[in-house]
């Protein structure tokens, strides 16, 4: 039995659909789980719609109807009019309109949850009919059946023993009446059947969850990219595919930012050694990348950005020593607020710490422990992490930039820096030497 993990790029619209189904016909005679995300840029235009409602701006209602009309659009450039899959998707948005037709919660992240799990719900729905319209056989699974969280809202922790037991109770003896298993990634249950989700971009922890508690042969995550690049194509040129990385290297990787793959992905496949390939489902015969126990390579430069980042500068108000006890208040308060420290550094009278610019967390960490400390903030700034650094590299990616902080430890290095000109495109290449 096999994973496979389909994001929003690879279903967005009719045609996306059916080149999955055309990589899919490949192993039509083999046991596959298929986890697939949200369409497109769905979940992003689900988070406005709950923006909207919780403003109460009067926009929710029209913003969440044009969601389901280009849904509806997809299904009429795929399906006869009559087909049923009319109904499952408007069942499954009748679900987010209970949402918007009550009073705004207090609780915006279980509200979050039980509105934005939609677009996964319907993406499903829709890619598990297309299937069986080709032919291939397909049953649809419900993840919230499977996947057990606590309470946390927006970053559910799984509750792994309840979960394996779910999985397998559930999974094999569908997989045994042949053909797939189609569910959704990013979303589970709390023991009180409130869906929760798993945080942003989470399907591919799914797809590693559903692996482990499966005893998977592999697991493959679909991507619009050749495999795992050493850097983001869209900010570097020249950059290199890695044919092979080790777990170790690829939790590295995700730990620090890179978004090819969910931070959580890898633990639970590497406590089972289970292989994980990233491959392209534009070159789906492309060799793609390999993680696994055995490639423990030589590797080029690996670089990270992080943008949108803010610096905290944070000193006693009364002019003291920043101790141990002042750090574990300021790390307490931060955990609350689920802000993740990426970077800190401390002098005897200040403690300064770089976290994502999410503004109202920041916000409210700022209130919270404003009556014992000043706290600056400055935003607008990137982290850049070069994993096997060599100093060529780092010299070409401190052109036309401020660093206001660095720290070096083995094959790691970071910068937390400010764009002088507003350059978006960096000519560097990433190995080492400048591009022509």
């Amino acid at each position: 039995m096999k994973v496979f993990k389909f994001g929003g790029a690879s279903v967005k619209d009719a045609a996306g659909l059916q080149n999955v189904a055309s990589i899919l016909k490949r192993f039509q005679d083999e046991q596959l789980v298929i986890i697939v995300s949200a369409m497109g840029k769905n979940t992003n235009a689900l988070e406005a719609v709950l923006a909207s409602h919780a403003k109460q701006d009067g926009k929710a209602q029209e913003l969440y109807d044009a969601i389901k009309e280009s849904h509806y659009d997809l299904c009429r450039a795929l399906f006869d009019a009559n087909d049923e899959v009319f109904s499952a998707v408007n069942d499954t948005f009748v679900e987010g309109e209970w949402v918007l037709e009550e009073a705004p919660s207090d609780n915006y992240d279980y509200m979050y949850d039980q509105l934005v799990s939609v677009g996964e719900l319907v993406s499903s729905k829709i890619l598990a009919a297309y299937l069986n319209k080709a032919s291939l056989k397909t049953q649809w699974l419900d993840a919230r059946d499977v996947v057990a969280t606590d309470n946390t809202y927006r970053e559910g922790w799984v509750i792994w023993d309840k979960t394996k037991a779910n999985a397998q109770r559930i999974v094999p003896p569908m997989l045994a009446q042949g053909g797939f298993v189609v569910t959704q990634g990013f979303i589970g249950s709390t023991s009180e059947n409130f869906t929760t989700t798993l945080g942003r971009e989470g399907s591919d922890y799914s797809a590693s969850i559903f692996s482990h508690c499966l005893d998977a042969e592999s697991m493959s995550i679909w991507k619009d990219v050749p495999g795992v690049l050493n850097a983001d194509p869209r900010l570097f040129e020249h950059v290199i595919k890695l044919d092979r990385i080790s777990y170790r290297e690829a939790i590295e990787m995700t730990y620090y930012g890179a978004s090819v793959i969910h931070p959580k992905t890898i633990k639970p496949l590497q406590n089972k050694n289970i292989p994980l390939y990233v491959k392209s489902f534009i070159d789906p015969d492309g060799v793609g990348t390999e993680i696994s126990s055995d490639n423990e390579e030589t590797y080029p430069p690996i670089i990270v950005v992080e943008k949108n980042q803010a610096l905290l500068h944070i000193s006693t108000l009364d002019y003291s020593f920043v101790a141990e006890h002042h750090m574990a208040r300021l790390f307490g308060k931060a955990a609350d607020l689920r802000l993740f420290v990426n970077m800190m550094q401390n002098t005897a009278i200040s403690f300064t710490i770089c976290v994502p610019n999410i503004p109202d967390r920041l916000q409210k960490f700022i209130e919270d422990v404003s009556d014992e400390f000043k706290v600056k903030m400055e935003s607008g700034l990137e982290l850049l992490t070069i994993r096997h650094y060599n100093e060529e590299t780092i010299a070409n990616l401190k052109k036309g930039k401020m660093v206001l902080f660095e720290e070096r430890i083995r094959n790691t290095l970071q910068m937390v820096v400010r764009n002088i000109p507003a350059v978006e495109r960096r000519e560097v290449d990433i190995a080492g030497s400048k591009a022509s």
